[in-house]
């Protein structure tokens, strides 16, 4: 199910550009908790019983709905989530609009865990009776980038919702880079850094790449600068790291043991980007998976790091 990209969304993205973090942890907005809701009805189905005057069965849906409520309500000590008049669908949807952050992750956990584990062994029949419209990888698939698209750092990963914080690439590699790029100087690799992740939140990954790589590049050219070593205006990661060395950024008893680095610096990054983002895609257009792009974005971070604290600690 596509996500439609509009102005106010890439406003909302430049104005937050130069933060300390690509995420925020500490709320959930309210229209991310309605557009779980769009999810929750089309991929856990419609909640509808049987009246006296009909003799039809129960939605399929039902016993999903209840459990999800009833689960929630035996957790937070309560007798029933929202109002006790409504039906256990719509209780749970009040309960998720009313919700703190902690509350709010709870039942989103729970219920797509119950969609990926539950609703994806549905035989296609019982999913129509039960009007459920979308699979459970495709509603996965658009929580993780709603998640994303509202720069929350949260994902739904193998039955459970995990904080971004909480990996070691994103909080030894990631912030870090960001840290330092905001101290003067970077203004450049800093602006190019966070469009590359405004890239990948929505999808774009090759130009995500491509920025991922500006952001590489622009951070030996300001480190050049700083120290006054000349270079070429239209200078690439390949000459941009010979003169790092050439200077003794990296000090030569060194050099030997940082010969991968200096590999990964030259052909890794750069071959990435260079092979599918930077020349053109030719007649068919290549499509780049998220993993992919994360893994460069996470590469350009380990270099700039490196990069910049090495500047830092040289006299």
């Amino acid at each position: 199910m596509g996500i439609l990209e509009t102005f106010s969304k890439r406003k909302k993205r430049l104005e937050q550009a130069g933060t300390q973090d690509v995420y925020q942890y500490d709320s959930i907005p309210v229209p991310f908790r309605i557009q779980v809701i769009h999810i929750w009805r089309s991929a856990l189905g419609a909640y509808f019983e049987s009246t006296g005057y009909s003799s039809g069965p129960e939605s399929p849906a039902n016993n999903l709905w209840r459990g999800i409520h009833d689960a929630i309500a035996r957790e937070n000590g309560v007798f029933v989530l929202g109002d006790s008049g409504s039906r256990p669908n719509v209780r749970c949807e009040q309960y998720l609009m009313t919700a703190d952050v902690l509350g709010a992750l709870d039942i989103i956990e729970l219920s797509f865990r119950v969609i990926d584990q539950g609703v994806r062994d549905m035989y296609p029949h019982v999913l129509q009776d039960a009007r459920i419209t979308q699979g459970a990888d495709d509603a996965i698939e658009e929580l993780n980038a709603r998640f994303l698209e509202r720069c929350l750092g949260y994902q739904y990963l193998d039955g459970i919702i995990v904080r971004l914080d909480s990996q070691f690439s994103h909080s030894e590699i990631v912030k870090p880079a960001l840290s330092l790029l905001n101290e003067s100087g970077f203004d450049g690799p800093t602006e190019e850094f966070m469009r590359a992740f405004e890239h990948y939140r929505n999808g774009l990954h090759k130009e995500a790449m491509s920025e991922a790589l500006k952001a590489f590049e622009s951070t030996m050219k300001a480190i050049c600068s700083a120290r006054k070593w000349p270079y070429p205006a239209n200078a690439t990661a390949k000459p941009l790291s010979d003169i790092l060395f050439k200077n003794g950024l990296i000090p030569p008893d060194l050099e030997s043991h940082f010969a991968g680095l200096r590999s990964a610096m030259e052909s890794g990054l750069p071959t990435i980007s260079n092979k599918t983002s930077r020349h053109g895609q030719g007649l068919t257009p290549v499509s780049i998976p998220s993993h992919f792009a994360s893994y460069a974005l996470h590469l350009a971070a380990s270099n700039i790091v490196f990069l910049v604290q090495a500047h830092k600690a040289m006299k």
